[in-house]
């Protein structure tokens, strides 16, 4: 077996969030290549065999792997830019590669329409592809793909669930809500 035979080292961590167990993977580059809760068990098994592409998992558990943890835990608690220029690195179709860019675009504490997004990247008729793509992104939170609602304004489905969406908006609403009161006085 070659080296390019094998699966790519991947590296794995868990820690707990106010809304309750993560876990990451994290390439030996540094690269966030998964972000997810436990109790999403299989979406997680789903979103690692697609990671690496059925071939022999490689993968070893490292505390804090390349300072993603502390970047965040450090958005938990009230810094939201922490992770903001982490590195991710998502195995997905050329389509899904430019919504899930178009995510990161979403301000803090900002929501964006499926419709808004599949404008943002030049194909406003896809609005239900945007979905889809949006839907399989496999980094939450670095990721944003909480902070995309319905036409309406109303939450809509996401992977970790509609509780957790709903604590994550108003943590960064909340936290950039503060920044502006600051930036007044």
């Amino acid at each position: 077996m070659t080296s390019s035979d094998r699966a790519p080292e991947l590296q794995h961590d868990e820690f707990d969030s106010p809304l309750g167990r993560l876990t990451l993977v994290a390439d030996a580059e540094g690269r966030l290549r998964l972000l997810g809760w436990l109790e999403g068990h299989e979406r997680i098994e789903r979103a690692l065999a697609t990671l690496t592409g059925g071939a022999k998992l490689a993968m070893r558990r490292v505390d804090n792997p390349h300072g993603l943890r502390a970047a965040l835990k450090a958005y938990f608690a009230g810094q939201l830019d922490a992770i903001d220029d982490l590195p991710v690195l998502s195995d997905g179709t050329p389509f899904q590669a430019r919504v899930w860019s178009a995510l990161r675009e979403i301000p803090h504490g900002e929501t964006w329409s499926y419709s808004q997004l599949a404008r943002r990247i030049g194909n406003p008729a896809a609005v239900r592809a945007v979905g889809l793509a949006n839907g399989a992104n496999p980094i939450g939170i670095v990721v944003p793909c909480h902070r995309v609602i319905g036409a309406d304004g109303s939450l809509t489905g996401y992977g970790g669930g509609l509780e957790r969406k709903r604590w994550l908006l108003a943590h960064e609403r909340a936290r950039c809500s503060q920044q502006l009161s600051f930036a007044e006085q």
